[in-house]
């Protein structure tokens, strides 16, 4: 506070409460612009004008040297009846203070006490007299004695307690423990009589001699702290409660609320001599809701000072450390503004008085108590020279401009004018940055851009008279007559209102340009909380239904984006913004421009982006991708968000660290869901390929980790074929996604493979666990899926320190030591080192895998030629009448093909698969069944230089696989449809997928059709030799055989009955007749059927085929 409106506060309230008589009355329309360092003094000089005389405490009178050297002279006993002798005389003249002092009494007084005074005697000078004398005594006894009886005195007398309190203030400066001891035994025992006296209660009046002592005690306080001097700091506080304690308990009248203002205004200036910026006050804002009491409690019209003295005292109060809290700030701007702005109107103030002896100047309070106003405003922006502030005072401004009162419009006009021009000549900020301010925009002509609704009509005229901006002039737009004779006329009219338009379009772009370069000079200059908001009121505009606002909402938002001006504290709370608005976001273009803006946020904020979006809600829910596709708009950013998804896959606590209720709130379980949600994502597709080998070994450390916390529930009662809302459990999503990876790749051959294998079931389950990883990375060594990468994030994984990433790794290295590939990617040497490493681990499992990995034919080259040896002898097992222990035999075969891997069987193939067919025939479904899958390996087992002939073998088995596809045994049939898909994928065939897709899922005629086309469409040219081929089939045993052989027949004498014509010789049609007529004498009244059905075609067919 200004050393001037100090000495504005310091004069005596009880003669400046009324204001002086006014010698005319007139009211100019604006008050001074706002109080300068000049106007300010100006202002001061003119309240020390009237009736001011009261001098700083600490000066003293001026015969008070020659007094207190007198008193030091004189002994313990003289003060004693010095001070027993005024006290009496106090007692006796209980009307002396209102008055002038009896020079003849006072005279005899001191002439007996050996003083003589000659200048003129103040009021008090007996109590000043009485508190010097005890200030001066050494003995505390006596002056406890003394204080004791001088609170006992009656405080009915304005004067008696002004004079108490003078003596108290004296004494305290010497005595304030002694002081401070005597006044709370008499807040205790005096005063709370009166305080439980109800004014409601039928009990009579308070001793009138006590009835103000509230009041007395308030003045003592404030003489305290005038008097306390550098001490004042340590007892400010405590002060500072008492005297809210007693204005708060007292009965609430005049005098209570003129002491409680001159105590105040004491304390404050003692505040400003003696306080340092560092300390800081902890009652203040009780003290600050002690005055906004008093003057809520104001009448409706002006006939004294207290407004603007109370203003003033606040104004004081609020430079003090710490600053206010903005609740108080509220508090205090909407007391003041309530008081100040209902006034009746300036022209009505002096009619609005109550009936007086003389009428105060109305015209000079009110200008007094709206300078205070201003005053406080200064203060406030002066105490926080930001942006944030402005707008926060400004917005307790808004109601007014709306008021329905014409004269509080305009008061708060000119409030708000003058407040502008002091921040802009004093605080710094440039009148563009405050005259497009969101919410007085928005009463102004122009209004916000991004808010709907006209301007406040009173409001946009008060501003204009002040020079605010004003809309730019628009020329009046012709209206074309209904109806124009002449034509040329009317295209001249349609050519103005092109132009026109064209008109207004390039004046809104110039608009746009205009608010978007105040945007930017805004954004450089607010605070973070501001800006934030700033930002979320853009998002707010985005809502809008009116295309323009929208539009610019969201260009707007991508201009500050685009600034860098975004901080990383701020990016939770605009995201969270922007998701709750995204929904009601309806113009496509702005939607776009909001996810380029997503996207820039997210590439200079990565990590708290990612982390953000994470939080906003379950990844299932669908809301949330379009935010994570806006990351995906660069190959950069989707890599690095990808990254730190997995990053924290991997953050994953021990069981005993993890309540039951933290499970779904675990980061791990959060990243895995939003993983898999983003392998469906077409913007995430070549990144999850970039990614492939950590999202792999990631999800299979994942699954393990959840059977590790027991979080298997919903694992093994998935359905595929079931679209359920619901969301899945954390080990399904974990498996899902451990699917969805390999089938969003394109490495779908590796997911067919455990598809048809029941493979993925091995995962559902601890136990089958490793079993199912052995099987994948087998199927990814045989269609050499990511086995670079995959190998090398495996041995990061080998030299972990978890467990469970060590058990992955090693089940990967092993299975691919049989890949085509290794040897290309890492030496023997270097795979016998890492191997090796993984004997010393301390999990058994490791350790024997590392050892089944040293002992691999890839680490011992000169096992290959023993297990072929030894392959070749075996095959004479299938050789005799009737072979022993098949089951048995094929096990070891495959044992041995698997073993040697890459390195393959050669020419034992060739022998081996025609051994296989003819078990696919066997009467025992595990003969079946076990010789149909070995074959499929056998297919893969030759090496380059058989190549050719295996796949002409494999030819062969086509049409015996397809009939077993319908097997009577359900394992067969699961195992035929993968070899039946393996020699697909051998022999290239166009439609692989789309046939696996069929063998996998399909159900009934129409997918045994689909198969069928994709079978025969895929051999042009060898039509004639699956028909052959089906036809061993019709005397087949097997009844499920024999339909599917007449169904296939059937199929190609319909469809492809001229490519046959083409293709077939006599001997092959005598063949076909041969074989049909031994189904006229079959028992089966279907195969009986079958014949009839086909004669006809079977003798039209021998009329084309003529060669």
């Amino acid at each position: 506070m200004t050393e001037g409106a100090l000495n504005l506060l310091s004069r005596e309230v009880t003669l400046s409460m009324v204001a002086t008589p006014s010698e005319g009355f007139s009211c100019p329309h604006w008050r001074s612009n706002c109080l300068s360092p000049t106007g300010e003094q100006k202002l001061d000089i003119e309240h020390l004008g009237r009736a001011s005389t009261s001098k700083p405490p600490n000066d003293g009178p001026l015969w008070e040297e020659a007094l207190v050297g007198k008193i030091r002279t004189m002994s313990a006993l003289q003060k004693s009846q010095v001070l027993e002798a005024i006290q009496c005389h106090i007692r006796e003249h209980t009307q002396l203070i209102r008055k002038e002092v009896p020079n003849a009494g006072l005279q005899e007084l001191l002439a007996a006490l050996n003083l003589e005074l000659r200048q003129p005697l103040e009021k008090t000078f007996l109590f000043h007299f009485y508190g010097l004398i005890l200030r001066e005594c050494s003995c505390v006894d006596l002056v406890r004695r003394h204080l004791a009886s001088l609170l006992e005195l009656s405080h009915q007398s304005s004067g008696q307690r002004e004079g108490i309190a003078v003596a108290i203030g004296i004494v305290s400066s010497r005595h304030m423990q002694e002081v401070w001891a005597t006044l709370e035994h008499v807040g205790r025992t005096r005063f709370l009589r009166t305080v439980f006296t109800s004014p409601d209660s039928q009990q009579p009046e308070p001793d009138t001699h006590w009835r103000w002592a509230g009041s007395t005690s308030l003045l003592c306080y404030g003489q305290m702290a005038a008097h306390a001097g550098a001490q004042i700091l340590p007892w400010v506080d405590n002060i500072v409660s008492r005297m809210v304690y007693y204005f708060s308990c007292s009965r609430y009248d005049n005098i209570l609320k003129t002491s409680f203002l001159s105590a105040t205004i004491m304390l404050l200036k003692a505040l400003r001599q003696n306080s340092t910026p560092s300390y800081k006050f902890s009652q203040i804002p009780e003290l600050i809701q002690c005055l906004l009491c008093i003057l809520q409690k104001e009448p409706n019209f002006l006939t004294t000072l207290f407004r603007e003295k109370i203003i003033l005292i606040i104004v004081g109060l609020s430079n003090l450390r710490p600053g206010l809290k903005p609740m108080v700030k509220s508090q205090i701007l909407q007391t003041c503004l309530q008081s100040l702005y209902t006034l009746p109107p300036t022209e009505t103030l002096r009619s609005s008085l109550p009936p007086l002896d003389v009428a105060p100047d109305v015209t000079a309070l009110y200008r007094k108590s709206m300078q205070a106003l201003d005053l406080l405003l200064q203060s406030l922006i002066s105490e926080n020279k930001s942006v944030d502030e402005l707008c926060f005072i400004l917005q307790h401004m808004e109601p007014w401009l709306k008021s329905d009162s014409s004269h509080e419009r305009q008061r708060a006009v000119q409030t708000i004018f003058l407040f502008l021009k002091y921040v802009v000549d004093y605080v710094g900020l440039t009148v563009s940055r405050l005259a497009r301010h969101p919410r007085e925009g928005s009463q102004e002509g122009g209004g916000h851009p991004l808010h709907a609704g006209p301007p406040d009509r009173p409001a946009h005229a008060a501003v204009e008279g002040q020079g605010a901006r004003h809309p730019e002039p628009r020329p009046p737009v012709r209206v074309p007559p209904p109806a124009a004779a002449d034509p040329a006329e009317g295209t001249s009219e349609f050519t103005y209102l092109n132009k026109m338009k064209n008109f207004e379009a390039n004046a809104r772009r110039k608009s746009e340009m205009k608010f978007y370069d105040l945007v930017k000079v805004l954004d450089g200059n607010l605070t973070v909380a501001q800006h934030t908001q700033l930002v979320l009121t853009l998002l707010r505009g985005l809502c809008s239904h009116n295309h323009l606002r929208c539009d610019l909402a969201s260009q707007l938002l991508l201009m500050i984006v685009e600034d860098h001006s975004i901080k990383a504290e701020q990016v939770a709370e605009i995201l969270q913004g922007l998701f709750q608005e995204l929904p009601s976001i309806i113009f496509k273009n702005a939607l776009q421009t909001v996810m380029q803006a997503v996207s820039v946020l997210g590439t200079q904020h990565t990590q708290e982006t990612v982390e953000v979006i994470l939080s906003l809600c379950h990844p299932s829910e669908r809301q949330v991708i379009p935010l994570w596709k806006a990351l995906a708009s660069n190959t950069q950013l989707a890599r690095k968000v990808l990254t730190l998804l997995y990053v924290k896959l991997r953050l994953r606590p021990p069981k005993e660290l993890i309540r039951f209720t933290q499970q779904a709130e675990l980061i791990s379980l959060l990243a895995l869901g939003t993983i898999y949600e983003l392998l469906y994502t077409r913007e995430y597709k070549a990144t999850v390929r970039w990614a492939f080998a950590g999202v792999l070994v990631g999800l299979l450390t994942q699954l393990r980790y959840l059977f590790e916390l027991d979080v298997v529930d919903g694992i093994s009662d998935y359905q595929e074929d079931v679209l359920d809302r619901k969301p899945l459990s954390p080990c399904r999503t974990c498996l899902e996604a451990l699917k969805g990876l390999f089938w969003t790749t394109n490495y779908w051959e590796v997911f067919a493979y455990l598809k048809l294998l029941r493979g993925w079931e091995l995962f559902e389950h601890m136990e089958t666990y490793t079993e199912g990883v052995t099987l994948l990375a087998r199927a990814m060594a045989h269609y050499d899926c990511e086995v670079k990468a995959v190998l090398g994030q495996a041995v990061i994984s080998l030299k972990s320190s978890e467990e469970r990433d060590n058990i992955v790794a090693i089940l990967i290295i092993t299975e691919f030591l049989n890949s085509h590939e290794l040897t290309q990617y890492m030496s023997r040497r270097t795979v016998d080192n890492f191997l090796s490493l993984g004997l010393n681990n301390p999990n058994q499992l490791v350790r024997a895998m590392s050892l089944k990995g040293l002992s691999s034919a890839l680490m011992h080259p000169e096992k290959v030629m023993l297990l072929r040896n030894r392959l070749a002898g075996l095959l004479d097992g299938f050789v005799g009448p009737e072979p022993k222990d098949l089951m048995g035999l094929m096990e070891i075969l495959g044992d041995i093909l698997h073993r040697l891997g890459a390195q393959g069987v050669g020419a034992t193939s060739l022998r081996m698969a025609q051994h296989l067919l003819q078990l696919f025939d066997d009467e025992q479904a595990d003969v079946r069944g076990g010789a149909i899958l070995l074959y499929g390996d056998v297919l893969y087992s030759g090496g380059k230089k058989y190549q050719q002939a295996l796949k002409n073998h494999a030819f062969q088995a086509l049409v015996p696989l397809f009939f077993h596809l319908a097997d009577s045994c359900p394992k067969v049939v699961m195992k035929t449809k993968l070899t039946f898909l393996r020699c697909a994928v051998l022999l290239k065939w166009e439609f692989r997928k789309e046939l696996f897709g069929k063998l996998a899922w399909g159900r009934g005629l129409s997918a045994e059709n689909d198969v069928f086309i994709y079978t025969v469409e895929s051999n042009l040219g060898n039509y004639h030799r699956f028909l052959m081929q089906a036809l061993t089939y019709l005397s087949s045993p097997d009844r499920n055989l024999k339909q599917a052989a007449m169904k296939f027949i059937r199929g190609m004498l319909q469809d492809y009955f001229p490519d046959l014509c083409i293709c077939l010789r006599k001997a092959d049609v005598r063949t076909l007749r041969k074989h049909l007529e031994i189904l006229k004498q079959d028992p089966d009244s279907m195969s009986r059927r079958f014949y009839s059905s086909f004669l006809e075609d079977i003798w039209e067919l021998s009329q084309y085929v003529t060669h």
